[in-house]
């Protein structure tokens, strides 16, 4: 995965905002953090993991993939906010030994605390843990980031638009 193509489009799309909407001098990090636990939850609605007393099936693939793809855009966002766009990490296991809903706890929980600390090493758990949720997911490096493309074009379209 690209990752530092998608930190760099991800910039470009968080300053476009900004300045449309004059946030240049805000900080938005809680803004983010919150946005992105909005956007767990509506992937967890998608994935139907949690929902024990329904026998509706998840969400098409496609679906479950655009949600998670508005998670990856805080995360990316967080990132920038901290300034570690530039750090040398790379997503490539995506093995998890726990379940769907027991690995949404555990992001849940790492986002809160990256939250607190605002640390490198707690941002890359937060941002590891969310890809071993991909994996849970049976989703792709390669699906994630063409639906990040995808998406952020989406996302230029609805500020001209007046999103």
């Amino acid at each position: 995965m690209q990752l530092s193509k998608l930190f760099s489009m991800q910039a470009a799309l968080d300053q476009h905002i900004e300045e449309n909407h004059g946030l240049n001098d805000e900080n938005l990090f809680d803004r983010k953090v919150l946005a992105l636990l909005v956007e767990m939850g509506e992937l967890a609605n998608e994935t139907r993991c949690f929902k024990f007393w329904s026998v509706k099936p998840s969400s098409a693939k496609e679906v479950i993939l655009m949600e998670f793809v508005d998670g990856v855009h805080f995360i990316l966002s967080l990132g920038i906010e901290c300034g570690f766009q530039n750090s040398n990490f790379e997503m490539t296991d995506h093995s998890s030994s726990q379940t769907v809903t027991e690995q949404f706890l555990a992001i849940y929980e790492q986002i809160n605390i990256f939250r607190k600390t605002r640390s490198l090493e707690d941002y890359q758990a937060m941002f590891e843990g969310y890809f071993q949720l991909a994996g849970l997911l049976g989703l792709t490096n390669v699906e994630i980031e063409q639906a990040y493309f995808d998406k952020n074009e989406v996302n230029y379209q609805r500020q001209q638009n007046g999103y």
